[in-house]
C-alpha cells in the first residue's frame, strides 16, 4: 500500500534503531537520562533557545507550555483552524483551564486585526487576560502553509508590547524551515517557546522537544509530572529523536519536491481538484464534490492507496520518506481514473 494518509506513520532508520540498541539510559525522572539530556540540548541549540524538555507527543509538548505560560487563569488567542484548537482534545481549557479564543485565519496565518483587538494586558470588568498567544508552522489544516516571517514578526512584536508570551507548535516546523531557506532558529525567535516534532518527517518512533528559557522549561518539567508524562529509561526513544535531527533535516525537502510534483500533474490534467497555488510543504489538499470525501477515500483504498478525508469535502495526502517518485505517479493516474469513475456514476444517475 502507498500510505498517504500522514508522514505520522514513517518508520525510523536502520540508523535510528541501532542508536536505540546502544543508547546509554538511566531514570530520566531521577538523575537525568544522559542520551535524553543531549537530545535536549541539541534541540535548544537548533531552536536558539535556552534548555529543552523531551515529551511524549506534540499534543503534550503544547498543553504543557499552555500550562507553564499561564501563572493565572485568563484566555489562549489561537488561530481558528490550528491543531491545538481542533485536534488535542480541548486540552487547553480542560487541562490548563484557559479559554480558548479562536481567531479568524487564513492559510495559517490569523487576521491581525481580530488578534490585536482580543489582546487583553489585564482583568477587565469585561473579560480576563490574555494568557498566551499560539502560532503554527507549517499549518496542519490549511494544507500545510509556511506562515510568513513577516507575519511572525508582527504577532510577536504584537504580544511583546502586550507582555504575552507566544508559543509556536512546531510539528513540522522543520518543513517550516526548509520551505523558507531559513535555519529553524529564525522560525523560533519570534516564540517563547516552540513545541517540536520528532516522529513526522523526521522518522524518529515517538516524541517531541519543548524548547524555551531555563525558567520556562523548568517549569515545563514539573507540568510533564503533572500530566502523567515522566519517562524512566527514556534515552531509548531520544537516541533515534537525535538521529533525526542530525540525518533527516535535510532530505525534507525531497517530500515537499514530491508533494509539488503531485500538484504539478493535477494542475495540468485536473486543475478542479487542488488549489491554485503550491503546496508550500510535504501536504497537498485534493477538493472534491461536497459529501463525497469518503466515496473517494474508499476508492483510493481500492487502487492500494491510503489517504485521509479532512472534511466531507476534500482529502489529504501526505508524502515522506516511505514515498518514491514512482509513487507520486501511481498515485496521480489513480486519481485521474477515480475522477473518471465518479464523473460517470454523476452521469448515469
Amino acid at each position: 500500500m502507498i500510505d498517504l494518509r500522514s508522514d505520522t506513520v514513517t518508520r525510523p532508520t536502520h540508523e535510528m534503531l541501532e542508536a536505540m540498541r546502544f543508547a546509554t539510559l538511566n531514570d530520566d525522572t531521577l538523575e537525568g537520562d544522559p542520551t535524553v539530556r543531549r537530545l535536549e540540548i541539541r534541540a535548544a541549540e537548533l531552536s536558539g533557545k535556552k534548555d529543552a524538555l523531551f515529551v511524549v507527543s506534540g499534543t503534550m509538548g503544547n498543553v504543557i507550555a499552555t500550562l507553564a505560560h499561564a501563572r493565572e487563569r485568563g484566555e489562549a488567542l489561537v488561530d481558528e483552524q490550528s491543531h491545538m484548537a481542533r485536534s488535542e482534545a480541548g486540552g487547553l481549557s480542560h487541562l490548563a483551564g484557559l479559554f480558548c479564543v479562536r481567531i479568524p485565519s487564513h492559510k495559517g496565518e490569523m487576521q491581525l486585526d481580530a488578534l490585536r483587538e482580543s489582546i487583553r494586558p489585564a482583568f477587565s470588568r469585561y473579560g480576563l487576560p490574555t494568557a498566551m498567544i499560539a502560532v503554527e508552522t507549517s499549518h496542519n489544516h490549511s494544507g500545510g502553509y509556511v506562515p510568513s516571517l513577516a507575519y511572525l514578526q508582527q504577532v510577536a512584536d504584537m504580544a511583546r508590547a502586550a507582555k504575552v508570551p507566544v508559543h509556536i507548535d512546531g510539528a513540522r516546523a522543520f518543513n517550516a524551515a526548509i520551505a523558507l531557506g531559513v535555519p529553524l532558529s529564525t522560525i523560533c525567535a519570534h516564540g517563547d517557546s516552540v513545541s517540536l516534532c520528532l516522529s513526522k518527517g523526521l522518522g524518529a518512533p515517538m516524541g517531541s522537544v519543548l524548547t524555551g528559557s531555563a525558567d520556562f522549561i523548568s517549569r515545563a518539567r514539573v507540568f510533564r509530572r503533572m500530566v502523567g508524562g515522566g519517562l524512566r529509561q527514556a534515552g531509548i526513544m531520544a537516541a533515534a529523536g537525535l538521529v533525526a535531527l542530525e540525518t533527516m533535516t535535510e532530505r525534507l525537502a525531497d517530500d515537499h519536491r514530491r508533494a509539488r510534483h503531485l500538484w504539478e500533474l493535477l494542475r495540468a490534467s485536473a486543475p478542479e481538484l487542488v488549489n491554485t497555488d503550491a503546496p508550500h510543504t510535504n501536504i497537498l489538499q485534493i477538493h472534491v464534490p461536497a459529501d463525497s470525501a469518503p466515496q473517494w477515500e474508499h476508492a483510493f483504498h481500492a487502487h492500494g492507496i491510503l489517504v485521509r478525508a479532512s472534511n466531507r469535502k476534500s482529502l489529504r495526502l501526505v508524502t515522506h520518506r516511505h514515498i518514491d517518485d514512482a509513487d507520486i505517479h501511481q498515485v496521480h493516474q489513480a486519481i485521474i481514473h477515480i475522477q473518471g469513475n465518479m464523473q460517470g456514476n454523476v452521469v448515469r444517475r
